[in-house]
């Protein structure tokens, strides 16, 4: 199934300067997997060594933050939309 991912601004150089990329998968981890395999990169930037997303990488499905979901086991249908969301800091 065909999934948007909405790509910010400080990743865009690994999509090639697209905002938006589609690929395949059921679950936000095989999504984000499929992310990395089609645009090499995102992998080292989004996940930790463990597998774990990385502390300040905030992932939504729908609008809604995926950590009140299932996590990364999040089922995913076609053409929704998964948007990744660098956290801000500062002051």
């Amino acid at each position: 199934m065909a999934v948007t991912v909405r790509i910010p601004t400080q990743l865009r150089t690994l999509s090639g300067g697209e905002s938006e990329v589609e690929v395949e998968g059921a679950t936000v981890s095989e999504v984000l997997k499929a992310l990395e395999s089609s645009h090499p990169g995102f992998g080292e930037r989004l996940f930790e060594s463990d597998g774990t997303l990385r502390r300040f990488v905030n992932v939504f499905l729908a609008d809604e933050d995926i950590r009140f979901l299932d996590s990364l086991d999040t089922a995913v249908a076609d053409s929704q939309v998964v948007s990744i969301v660098p956290a801000v800091a500062g002051g």
